[in-house]
This record gives structure tokens, C-alpha cells and sequence, in this order.
């Protein structure tokens, strides 16, 4: 039983460290925005230039890294120059998102904190292993990790709408989110669909790391054997 529950560091660290590293990585990579903006042709939607589009997020992710309270967007529109692209219910669901976006840091931290403590543990108990018991408890913790990714993309399949809607009731106390496609920017320049595709994305990611994780007793084994 001890030896089960000496686990469960592992098993909760894991897919809260792979899961939010992930979200940075979307959040702050070009390639995700440029291919969202691209695949539901938001140029035409919202009437402003793909390259205006661009300097857009690119200012979103500067918010999202910087200590500025407010975001600010500022680009050109029909010839003019926009001081402020989003109207005060965008400026405040974004300043919500940023505050979000500072608890998921916090939770990485920790995760990433609780297993080098685990890893250092490991391999001061168990010195005679070479880290190949620290291998193969974080082997259980990724195919832990593999099962609940699974259990959630089922999910996320079947009824993402349901589970967008309860993520926004779950993590914001107000209705600053419920936005206009009609007159307000943020959602059109992000319909659900891009979000459903950072999902995958992440989701992915995710898989692909765990699999490798989960061989690395494996492959630890087979070089200590030569």
C-alpha cells in the first residue's frame, strides 16, 4: 500500500506539468495563430489584413508575458490606425485570462518542483537502481497520464461545446467571456474552433511525450545491458 500511494506524486505531477508546459508552448508559439487565422479565414471575418492580424497576436502574446494590466492591441484598419482593437468587456476578459494563465505558471512550478523532489528522493533511497525505479515510477505516471488524456479527448470529441461552456463557468466568476461575434473582435478573431484545435494540439503534444517517457525504463534496460 505504502508503495501505491508513494506514487500519487507522480501520477498528479505529471500530466499537470506536460498539460500546462504544452499550454505555453500554444499559447506563445506563431505557428497555432497564423494556421487559425488561415483555416476559418478570419481576414475576411473581421475585415482586418492577415499581416494586421499577425502584429495582433503578437501583441496578445507580449500581454500575456509582460506585467501590464490592460492589454492594449493596436493596429490598422481600413487605413486608420486603431489605438485599441478590443472594447472594455474584451480589455477586462483578457485581463481575467492573464490572471488564469498566472495560476496555470504557479501550477507548473509546483508539479515541476514535486518531481525533482521525487526524482531526488528516488535516487538517494534507491542508489543501486541507477534511476531505474525513478524510470519506471515515471513510466506509470505517463501511462497514467495516457489514460486520462484519452478519457478527455473523448470528451472533448463527442461534446466540446458542453465542456468549453463548463471550463468558462469553472474558471471565471463573472460573464466578461459570453462575447458578440457580431461587434466584438476577440471572438472573432477566436472562434471556438481555434480552441478546439489547441486542444487537439496540446493533446498531442502531450501523447507524444508521455509515450516516450513510458519507454524510457525500457530503454535504460537495454543500454545498461550492453
Amino acid at each position: 500500500m505504502i508503495q501505491k500511494l508513494r506514487l500519487i506524486p507522480v501520477f498528479l505531477a505529471i500530466p499537470v506539468f506536460l498539460v500546462t508546459t504544452n499550454a505555453f508552448i500554444i499559447i506563445n508559439s506563431d505557428f497555432l495563430y497564423e494556421y487559425g487565422f488561415k483555416k476559418y479565414s478570419i481576414d475576411e471575418y473581421t475585415g482586418i489584413k492577415m499581416d494586421q492580424l499577425y502584429l495582433a497576436s503578437d501583441q496578445i502574446r507580449d500581454y500575456f508575458n509582460n506585467d501590464e494590466e490592460y492589454i492594449v492591441i493596436e493596429i490598422e484598419m481600413y487605413g486608420e490606425t486603431i489605438s485599441n482593437l478590443y472594447n472594455d468587456r474584451e480589455i477586462l476578459h483578457m485581463k481575467d485570462v492573464k490572471y488564469l494563465l498566472g495560476i496555470v505558471w504557479y501550477a507548473q512550478i509546483v508539479s515541476l518542483l514535486i518531481l525533482a523532489f521525487y526524482s531526488i528522493l528516488s535516487l538517494y533511497l534507491y542508489p543501486r537502481e541507477k534511476g531505474l525505479k525513478l524510470g519506471r515510477d515515471f513510466s506509470v505516471g505517463a501511462i497514467f497520464t495516457l489514460g486520462l488524456i484519452f478519457f478527455i479527448g473523448i470528451i472533448a470529441i463527442l461534446g466540446f461545446d458542453k465542456l468549453f461552456l463548463y471550463f468558462h463557468l469553472i474558471s471565471f466568476t463573472n460573464d466578461l467571456w459570453i462575447l458578440d461575434p457580431r461587434y466584438d473582435y476577440l471572438i472573432m478573431m477566436f472562434p471556438q474552433g481555434f480552441f478546439f484545435d489547441s486542444t487537439i494540439v496540446i493533446a498531442i503534444l502531450t501523447i507524444l511525450e508521455c509515450v516516450l517517457i513510458s519507454i524510457i525504463p525500457t530503454l535504460s534496460k537495454k543500454l545498461m545491458s550492453k
